[in-house]
């Protein structure tokens, strides 16, 4: 489903860790895209052939595309100390699982530190990106960085760093709207220093702090989500708006509440967001202080776009 150049989607294992449950929420919401991130608890890279074969074969069946797979690449279980073979391997298994579900997005952080100074943590990093943005760029795939867990997770500055030193085609940004809450920062003011480079969007909200987050139904939380796509649309985005809920599951977690119904939930996310941008983002006026100016006015002076 589309609204004006958007298009909606939904990390699958938001609704539950069958293939049965994921595929029903998305139908559910009359959507025709899913975000893959695991299937029975799986990792995508992790499945056998047999079960893969199942996965790309249902979702065919049901006439759902993919949007962009979630790896662990680089992520918050994978600090700069762990052996780089890992991503490798990771990324060498996604390259035809990517081509067989029809995407070329492959969403990754930018890794934890573990106790290295951070000239040291900064080197690392860069060799590693760069070498997996080769890997990618000759495979026809484009790594995601997420404004989440890594060297250049929460600052704007980073991230335009790792952009320009890694310098290739194969290295983009996913942007997630709930993450500035649980990771202390202005989820807004670091989209607007970065949103040239975004390239796929995952919508979360939440209030609370970085001790205590609590997440919540779009728009409701501190987010500011509905500036956020404001700022993207004004901006020329015009891709997918991923929902990842983080309400009654939360797959990294290992978190399915007892009696939650996680279809349920997930299904009425969507419709909060449908609601979300069709009353507060689409025909929204523009102006200054409306979340919804260009960039290179709302952060004049702030850094450069590639």
């Amino acid at each position: 489903m589309s609204t004006e150049g958007f298009s909606y989607a939904g990390l699958g294992d938001e609704a539950g860790p069958g293939l049965d449950a994921q595929i029903t929420a998305i139908e559910r919401l009359g959507w025709r895209a899913i975000e893959l991130r695991s299937v029975d608890g799986v990792a995508l890279a992790d499945l056998n052939e047999a079960d893969f074969a199942r996965v790309a074969g249902r979702l065919a069946d049901a006439g759902i595309g993919t949007v962009c797979v979630d790896s662990r690449i680089a992520n918050w279980g994978r600090p700069i100390t762990t052996p780089f073979e890992a991503d490798v391997a990771e990324l060498s298994a996604l390259v035809p699982r990517c081509a067989a579900l029809g995407t070329r997005y492959v969403r990754v952080m930018s890794y934890p530190n573990d106790g290295l100074a951070e000239p040291d943590w900064r080197r690392e990093v860069l060799r590693r990106m760069r070498a997996l943005a080769e890997r990618a760029e000759d495979a026809g795939l484009v790594l995601l960085h997420e404004n989440c867990s890594g060297w250049a997770g929460t600052s704007a500055d980073r991230m335009l760093t790792l952009l320009q030193e890694v310098a290739s085609p194969a290295l983009r940004l996913v942007f997630d709207t709930g993450n500035g809450v649980p990771y202390g920062y202005s989820a807004y003011d670091v989209l607007a220093r970065v949103v040239g480079h975004v390239a796929h969007v995952q919508i979360k909200d939440a209030t609370g702090d970085q001790a205590a987050p609590v997440y919540t139904f779009p728009g409701e939380g501190h987010a500011r989500v509905a500036d956020c796509l404001r700022l993207l649309t004004a901006n020329g985005y015009r891709g997918a708006l991923s929902i990842e809920p983080h309400l009654s599951v939360r797959p990294h977690e290992h978190r399915l509440e007892a009696g939650d119904d996680g279809i349920g939930t997930f299904v009425a996310y969507g419709r909060a967001l449908e609601r979300l941008v069709a009353d507060e983002v689409l025909g929204a006026e523009r102006g200054p202080g409306t979340g919804t100016e260009p960039v290179a006015d709302a952060v004049a002076g702030k850094g450069e776009r590639l």
